[in-house]
């Protein structure tokens, strides 16, 4: 969230008119575990609160594992009780979490089966995909980094994801979503990728910037960032 999405929209800058500036709240998470995470989603409300006292346009939750561990379609119920916390501060926002926006960005593209790759151990990457499927998207091949460790995630070559996809089933998918995680860097992988099979390739990072572009009615586009932020959706 502090990373990629910045990054895309700083990029935006360079072909469009608007500017951004971007605020952050931090909920504490060191070890990507169920456990952990159910502590990091209860810590929410407060990050909500405390984004809201600034002039935000969009509010954006960045863990999608942390919304997908807590059952099915909580991504609605997530955005609608941070945008109420915010509200009762005096900025009524939309709340984009990656979770919804994941859903959202593959619907977007038609997509009806996808294969992911997940930085996370396999029990997490279950429940991601089982989250997908309640959503009635097909998952049809995952592949799990099994890293732990939040920092770990987030200090990955994002060019790996290059290599590390070419095991992945991509016949008869859709949509391939590159990084379900928008901890693990991946922007720089996409283009590559998005050639090298002739299918739209997707992040949660990109999703995500894609939702919050959408929420504020502005378009769609980011340069070198994949089909979905090509403007043409």
């Amino acid at each position: 969230m502090e990373t990629e999405i910045p990054a895309m929209l700083r990029a935006r800058e360079g072909v469009a008119p608007e500017r951004f500036t971007f605020h952050s709240a931090r909920m504490r998470m060191q070890h990507v575990t169920k456990e952990e995470l159910g502590k990091m989603d209860g810590d929410s409300d407060r990050c909500a609160l405390e984004l809201s006292d600034a002039p935000v346009d969009v509010l954006g939750y960045a863990c999608l594992v942390a919304i997908m561990s807590m059952g099915h379609g909580y991504h609605r119920e997530s955005e609608r009780r941070l945008r109420g916390v915010a509200a009762k501060n005096g900025r009524d926002v939309p709340v984009v979490t990656s979770a919804g926006a994941l859903v959202d960005g593959l619907r977007t593209l038609g997509a009806k089966r996808v294969s992911i790759v997940t930085p996370y151990m396999k029990p997490l990457t279950e429940l991601v995909k089982s989250y997908i499927e309640a959503e009635e998207i097909e998952v049809l091949d995952t592949i799990s980094l099994e890293i732990s460790n939040n920092i770990q995630v987030g200090s990955r070559d994002p060019l790996a994801l290059t290599e590390i996809s070419k095991d992945l089933q991509v016949k008869g998918a859709d949509v391939v979503v590159i990084s379900a995680c928008v901890q693990m860097p991946s922007l720089e992988s996409i283009p590559a990728v998005e050639e090298r099979i002739g299918l739209p390739v997707v992040s949660a990072a990109v999703c995500t910037t894609y939702q919050m572009l959408k929420q504020l009615g502005l378009q769609t586009s980011v340069p070198n960032a994949g089909a979905l932020l090509s403007g043409r959706y």
